[in-house]
């Protein structure tokens, strides 16, 4: 059999040789420690749970769901936007459901992009950015993030023959995989770039609430808990959409349920291929992120209190090992440069650390080319197992 020729660029997964390796790792008896899934261990409150449960009853439910039925969960993230930035969000033109924020960056380069045009992307960045630009036959300039610069991407690198065929810039801060925030002034930096080129401004916001505050007695300069919107920058909606995700500051990952808002042009493209694609989430779960939008925020404070322990604990095991790594402010995620000696194989520093001590890490070289030479880790685990997994690092790098 003959297959498209844009399934090349996604032949290669470092993320499955790592399954791979976790799972010789269990075959070998080791027990696992897995920290390299960004995939939170908390439970979803139980107000959301009732919501779904109570859902699942009604038989009303059970259908398919179209655009004008999802319209409470659209109010709901809409009101709930609006209260968290104080900017004003239409429901109807400027929100759309989604099966989780992959499914829309994934899909909007479709509604972007012709075959030759390009998206700029972070490097290192979240993997489904790329996959979405190349099922769009579209092409890639990596943005590099270095640690010099803050893991900001320097706009005015980009050769100028990029910037004549680029159609679309994907951000996201706080960042996954090395925990970067990004300060207000720069995405004004940002968006003045798109409004000049007349490039699409993509911003993928899924830590907007895993921001760990400072201590600081000075209430002028106290650290936000809430990270920027792109629409502090751009509130007129000029070139701009942002994704949102239900998966991390309500541990529902597994329900996958997140929304798009932006431009309303942006939100009919997306919406057109959406509806080619698939139709809408389950109500029942629609119903369960309409109560987690509207209802008590205090699990989601939990959330970041709890990883805000588990990022010390595992920062100051860290230190006593030896492995210095900056204090990260924001998401689940320790980004640490790896030792001179495995600083050009990140891969199989990782491969090997699961296979003779069962703790499993993401290679940087899994983000991109930049991310060569750093090792990211989730904090999904308690305080004392990530001091465990520490305890096996040291052992190993003996």
């Amino acid at each position: 059999m003959q297959f498209a020729q844009r399934l090349q660029p996604l032949q290669s997964n470092v993320f499955a040789d790592m399954d791979t390796a976790k799972t010789k790792a269990l075959a070998a008896s080791k027990e696992l420690i897995d920290l390299s899934l960004g995939s939170s261990d908390l439970a979803a409150q139980p107000h959301v749970i009732d919501a779904i449960a109570k859902s699942l009853n009604d038989p009303s439910t059970h259908g398919y769901l179209l655009f004008g039925a999802t319209q409470a969960f659209r109010i709901a993230a809409a009101t709930w936007y609006e209260q968290k930035f104080g900017i004003s969000i239409n429901p109807e033109t400027e929100v759309l459901p989604l099966i989780g924020s992959q499914e829309g960056t994934a899909h909007l380069p479709l509604a972007i992009l012709n075959p030759g045009d390009y998206a700029l992307l972070l490097d290192p960045g979240y993997p489904s950015h790329a996959g979405g630009v190349y099922l769009a036959s579209g092409l890639i300039y990596p943005m590099p993030l270095r640690a010099e610069n803050e893991f900001l991407p320097v706009f005015t690198d980009i050769p100028i023959d990029v910037l004549n065929k680029a159609r679309m810039m994907v951000l996201s801060y706080p960042h996954n995989p090395t925990a970067a925030t990004a300060p207000l002034s720069f995405f004004f930096e940002a968006v003045a770039f798109c409004q000049q080129h007349n490039i699409v401004l993509v911003h993928d916001f899924p830590y907007v609430d895993l921001v760990f505050p400072n201590k600081c007695t000075d209430a002028i300069n106290r650290v936000s808990t809430v990270a920027p919107s792109i629409f502090q920058a751009d509130p007129e909606k000029s070139v701009s959409i942002e994704f949102f995700t239900l998966s991390k500051s309500y541990n529902m990952g597994g329900f996958r349920i997140g929304f798009a808002i932006g431009n309303p042009q942006l939100i009919r493209a997306l919406r057109q291929v959406k509806a080619a694609v698939d139709f809408n989430q389950y109500r029942g779960i629609l119903n369960g992120a309409v109560a987690a939008l509207t209802g008590p925020q205090t699990g989601v404070e939990t959330a970041v209190a709890t990883f805000k322990r588990r990022r010390d604990a595992f920062i100051s095991a860290l230190n006593n090992i030896g492995w210095h790594v900056p204090t990260p402010q924001a998401t689940m995620y320790v980004w640490a440069k790896l030792p001179p000696e495995w600083s050009q194989n990140s891969v199989e520093f990782c491969t090997k650390l699961v296979q003779e001590t069962g703790v499993a890490a993401s290679p940087g070289a899994g983000f991109g080319k930049s991310g060569e030479g750093y090792v990211r880790f989730a904090l999904v685990r308690e305080p004392l197992i990530l001091e465990i997994a520490v305890q096996r690092i040291a052992e190993f790098l003996k």
